[in-house]
């Protein structure tokens, strides 16, 4: 029987196409692969630089592990005509932004207790200058603590180089460097009820971010 957390064919086949594109439009730099669990429960955090930032977490993801990834959406996505039916197929997770949306956040639960591997960006939205991480929003903290899930700090840099926070943009260099850097499994410590428990492991999250951001900057070539 197939692992809950492990890719199904539409994974397979998107990691294929994805995969092609990527390397045809990008020079891709992964590293700390080693760090994502090959099984149960665990929550991969990112910084959010870039609308390109999705697939290509999720392709340093499922190469590195073997597993599929389920992000945590924005819901105004699954709407659209062309890209909801997208993340329907891929069993993504809709979430209403700035709403609190106890659904979405009840089914990320169900879905990481179940020994899925989920996939946050903990910022919410794109940074628009990439060059400092945003603050982290305490829903990713809140998931950790309540299900016990290691978070998986890892930093993405280069997307923006392609497609800035205003939009697409086509400039040298025509195949930019990206790179990925995942950070060591971070083990939640605490109580999901307590206020400061959560903002403390939000700021332990946050600085990993930072680290992980700073290297993967580094191995991107600035």
């Amino acid at each position: 029987m197939r692992r809950r957390s492990e890719p199904s064919g539409w994974w397979r086949l998107g990691v294929v196409v994805v995969g092609a594109i990527y390397h045809a439009c990008f020079r891709l730099r992964f590293a700390g692969k080693g760090h994502i669990p090959k099984e149960g429960p665990a929550i991969v955090a990112a910084n959010h630089i870039s609308a390109l930032d999705g697939p290509v977490l999720a392709l340093a993801t499922v190469t590195g592990s073997g597993r599929g990834v389920r992000f945590l959406v924005a819901a105004e996505f699954f709407e659209h005509r062309w890209i909801g039916p997208v993340m329907r197929l891929y069993q993504q997770i809709p979430i209403r932004r700035g709403t609190g949306d106890a659904g979405a956040l009840d089914e990320a639960l169900a879905t990481i207790r179940a020994g899925a591997l989920a996939g946050i960006f903990p910022e919410g939205r794109v940074n628009p200058t990439g060059t400092q991480v945003q603050r982290v929003r305490t829903g990713l903290a809140r998931i950790a603590l309540s299900t016990g899930a290691p978070v998986v700090p890892a930093g993405i840099w280069g997307t923006q180089r392609r497609w800035p926070n205003p939009g697409l943009t086509l400039r040298r260099p025509f195949r930019p460097r990206v790179a990925v850097v995942f950070g060591e499994p971070i083990e939640p410590t605490g109580d999901p009820r307590d206020t400061d428990d959560i903002r403390r492991f939000s700021a332990v999250i946050s600085e990993a971010l930072e680290r992980q951001t700073s290297l993967a900057r580094r191995l991107a070539g600035g």
